[in-house]
């Protein structure tokens, strides 16, 4: 049984959606609705969703921003977004962001339940060839590498040699790079499948191969990037951008590729139950840059290493600048307790506005929003959205009983555009209803 969230500011839509969805006859456990980008974001973080159907233009979020950040926070949401535009650069970049489809206002019918339905069916089917080959005999399966001299002219291109012949080989115009690389771990493999570790280390060119075809699966062609080994038990993931690519939309492309490094580590993980460290780098502009990439990336993945409860590292989330060589451990936490401290003086100072978001904290913090979700519940051991729901729900309980303001006046104060939606938030945080509690 599935949970599906609609969002759409236009409330008959949302309502019309979900009435189709409650009698189609699914598999539904429940359906959520909710009316903006903020709104949905807090069903995203408190629920489990499965199914996101959104809107692409609603005010201040776009559906696009939104399917971005509900990818951040949970890897395996699927997205089907609804448009009364044929935008082909939106439908482009929905698609490129992994949305199952992307439907034209005003809906047919059959179509959307169409839509739904394809994106529940593949929801749990696994990444093609990640289901047999893991349970055949080493020697039975035929491990097919990239193209001749692929591995070895990419990784001389990163270890600084970029030439014009190896760069037209390979498709590599940028002018705008990054590089993404898995280094996965055996040995952290669960334990119920030790007998299995025990075959697979005999020739972990499995694994290698496995993880490469998730990359590849998980980037649907649609982002222009490369995907190679540049060494053992690793995948390395070039990726590009042209000048017009680089302008398009305002998503912020360094959240986009730790969502590519979310939901790659999430996919290795189910499928081929291994863990991972995924390190990202900067973007940089020009090919006499890749070997600084290459470098970023290194120091990202040594960072995580040893870590076992993250796994997703972007080199730009530490302030590296700040010391003469790798900074050691007491140094890191130093830092890390620093953030933690100022992005909590900041929640009690602003969580009352109206359209808070984590990626807006983390902005002001210099580090990733789900770097920072981390390292919030590592310190203080809450959720990062659930203590600013703890101090909206507080400072609304206070105001219920020691004032005379109304429902809606309650919830604007502590930073809800929507009085149903404080309401629904306040019902779920304290077992009774904001009338209840008053009476």
């Amino acid at each position: 049984m599935y949970n599906i969230l609609v969002v759409d500011d236009e409330p008959l839509i949302c309502k019309g959606l979900a009435g189709l969805l409650t009698s189609s006859g699914l598999a539904i456990n429940t359906i959520f609705t909710a009316g903006s980008g903020h709104e949905a974001l807090d069903y995203i973080r408190m629920e489990v969703i499965d199914l996101l159907i959104t809107d692409i233009q609603m005010g201040e979020m776009s559906g696009i921003e939104l399917m971005h950040q509900a990818k951040i926070i949970k890897p395996w949401v699927q997205t089907i977004i609804i448009s009364a535009h044929e935008t082909f650069q939106y439908a482009q970049m929905a698609l490129r962001l992994g949305a199952r489809d992307y439907l034209i206002k005003p809906l047919n019918s059959e179509q959307f339940l169409d839509s739904v339905r394809n994106a529940l069916l593949k929801m749990d089917k696994p990444v093609p060839v990640m289901t047999d080959f893991l349970e055949r005999p080493a020697e039975h399966f035929h491990v097919e590498e990239p193209e001749d001299g692929k591995n070895e002219e990419l990784t001389a291109l990163l270890n600084g040699s970029p030439t014009n012949i190896l760069m037209n080989r390979w498709g590599l115009t940028g002018p705008y790079f990054s590089l993404i690389k898995i280094k996965m771990d055996l040995s952290r493999r669960a334990e119920e499948t030790a007998e299995l570790l025990e075959k697979s280390r005999k020739d972990s060119g499995l694994f290698r191969y496995a993880a490469l075809n998730v990359a590849k699966e998980l980037l649907y062609q649609e982002w222009n990037a490369v995907v190679f080994y540049p060494a053992d038990l690793e995948i390395g993931i070039l990726l590009q951008w042209s000048e017009q690519e680089y302008a398009e939309l305002d998503v912020n492309k360094i959240s986009q590729l730790e969502m590519i490094g979310r939901s790659l580590h999430y996919h290795i993980e189910k499928y081929l139950g291994i863990s991972a460290v995924i390190g990202i780098s900067q973007i940089l502009k020009g090919a006499e840059f890749l070997h600084i990439l290459n470098r970023q990336v290194d120091k990202a993945i040594s960072w995580g290493t040893g870590q076992e409860d993250y796994h997703v590292f972007y080199y730009g989330d530490f302030n590296w600048n700040n010391y003469a060589q790798d900074p050691s451990a007491e140094e890191l936490t130093t830092q890390n307790n620093v953030i933690v401290a100022q992005a909590k003086r900041y929640i009690e100072e602003n969580y009352n506005q109206k359209g808070l978001t984590i990626h807006e904290m983390a902005k002001k913090n210099h580090v990733s929003p789900n770097y920072l979700s981390y390292l919030f519940k590592k310190n203080t051991g809450y959720n990062l959205w659930e203590y600013v729901i703890k101090l909206r729900m507080e400072e609304s309980k206070s105001l219920i009983l020691h004032t005379d303001l109304r429902r809606y006046e309650i919830a604007e104060r502590v930073g809800y555009e929507s009085p149903e939606h404080f309401s629904k938030i306040f019902k779920k945080y304290f077992g009774v209803s904001p009338s209840d509690m008053k009476k």
